[in-house]
């Protein structure tokens, strides 16, 4: 058995050594490695005669775009060719072309061009690699953690097949841990992994294939100095009794956690998971779910998200989905912005947290702003007409000899304070646009409004 000490002196990472050296030993993605996929027919050896179909690889990191790459280049026989986006220009991308070019010309052998980060690419370097990828000089794997819609140009999108990479289910990163515990490869027995241990290792790693690896290998090596002193007194007992091998080091959930200190956030405030997740954030105190509300603000403030976007999106809600059906909601949201300006972060979560179970937790209604959206719609469609000539402005010279404001009836004059009298043009006369709900507090608007529009109908 391999000493403990000797696994983490110089080692190359061990989330490298356990790359997948075929698709066979990649965990997950099987929707993508069924018999017959694009990436099956890549890596067949048996295809590297035929043109191969470019890919784009977009998941979240550590979800095995890297090593898909390396297997079908591996299985396939095909030079494999890595750039990355952070160093490689156009020049770079030129020159692997045309290096390409030569070796299919001359040799016959197939070119993998594999592409990291292709969304920090440029229009103008992405467009480099278009007449490669699309005489067949290479065979194109990009990969990306952006959405490919919005970063990649519209040619190379076209010219290649869009695959989505999902976050490895703990089913697979309890059997890459295993495999990395037991595998010559990894740590070759070396190390023992209590149920406690994998299950947290398998939490904190929330779908990341690499940071799983990389804690593990962490774990072992905070565990090994301490295994280390127990093994010399049991060397010395050895060198009596005749003991053999070193035992195996014991990794504990406390060995995780000091690895470990926090799961991984997917979360990325210019890409799709801060969309996703303050949707789900609304949508949640929509639905009155304060539990998953709260969830959604924890995720956006671990992240580092601005929490004056989160503010501005409280008073949204509070605008939008709750209205009048309980008139606190927008003052409270706006005070709890301003608490975020004044106090900064991280106390500012506590008026974040308060104005979140507040909008989640009471009544709803969307009716006031539905209202209005009608009444732009009508008015986008020139479904409107002249003011009403009593309720035009009067106090410009001229203006009465016009009949402006004739006939006005002033409502405080009234004992209920409100006459009958046309406010709305003539085309819309009859139109109601605000149909309060019997939420909260509209309830009581409800009853007002029926007794306001019977008086204003003259009825």
């Amino acid at each position: 058995m391999t000493s403990p000490a000797a696994l983490f002196q110089g080692q190359t990472p061990l989330a490298v050594r356990m790359r997948p050296v075929s698709l066979d030993e990649v965990a997950g993605q099987s929707h993508l490695l069924r018999p017959g996929s694009p990436l099956v027919t890549l890596a067949n050896p048996d295809a590297t005669a035929k043109p191969g179909t470019s890919v784009i690889l977009w998941g979240p990191p550590g979800t095995g775009k890297t090593t898909l790459a390396q297997a079908i280049a591996r299985s396939s026989g095909r030079r494999f060719v890595e750039l990355s986006a952070i160093t490689a220009g156009v020049k770079d991308v030129r020159e692997v072309m045309q290096d390409a070019l030569n070796q299919r010309d001359l040799y016959g052998q197939s070119t993998i061009l594999f592409l990291d980060e292709i969304h920090r690419f440029t229009k103008a370097q992405q467009d480099a690699l278009l007449p490669g990828v699309e005489n067949g000089w290479v065979v194109l794997i990009a990969a990306t953690t952006e959405n490919p819609s919005f970063s990649v140009i519209s040619p190379l999108l076209s010219r290649s097949l869009l695959l989505t990479l999902q976050p490895l289910t703990d089913d697979d990163l309890g059997m890459l841990i295993d495999r990395a515990v037991d595998d010559p490869r990894g740590l070759a027995g070396a190390v023992e992994l209590g149920p406690s241990a994998r299950e947290a290792l398998i939490r904190l790693a929330s779908g990341d294939a690499r940071r799983a690896l990389t804690a593990l290998e962490a774990a072992a090596s905070i565990a090994a100095p301490e295994e280390e002193a127990d093994d010399d007194i049991a060397d010395d007992r050895g060198s009596e009794d005749g003991a053999e091998a070193p035992t195996p080091v014991e990794i504990s959930a406390e060995h995780i956690a000091q690895a470990v200190d926090r799961a991984l956030l997917r979360y990325d405030r210019q890409g799709d998971e801060h969309y996703d997740v303050i949707s789900a954030f609304i949508k949640s105190i929509r639905g009155s779910d304060v539990d998953a509300a709260l969830h959604y603000l924890a995720r956006m403030i671990e992240a580092g998200e601005d929490p004056r976007f989160i503010a501005r999106r409280l008073i949204i809600s509070a605008s939008e989905d709750i209205g009048l059906a309980d008139p606190q909601a927008l003052p409270l949201a706006v005070a709890a912005a301003d608490a975020v300006q004044f106090i900064g972060m991280p106390e500012g979560r506590i008026p974040l947290a308060e104005a979140t179970v507040y909008l989640a937790t009471t009544a709803k209604s969307n009716a006031a702003y539905v209202a209005l959206d009608k009444a732009i719609a009508d008015v986008r469609a020139g479904g409107f007409g002249r003011v009403p000539a009593h309720l035009r402005d009067a106090h410009y010279p001229g203006a009465q000899r016009l009949g402006h404001g004739k006939g006005y009836k002033y409502p405080h004059d009234s004992d209920v304070g409100v006459v009958a009298q046309q406010y709305l043009p003539d085309e819309l006369r009859d139109k109601r646009y605000y149909e309060p709900t019997n939420h909260g507090q509209e309830r009581d608007v409800q009853a007002r409004l029926e007794k306001i529009r019977r008086i204003l109908g003259g009825g």
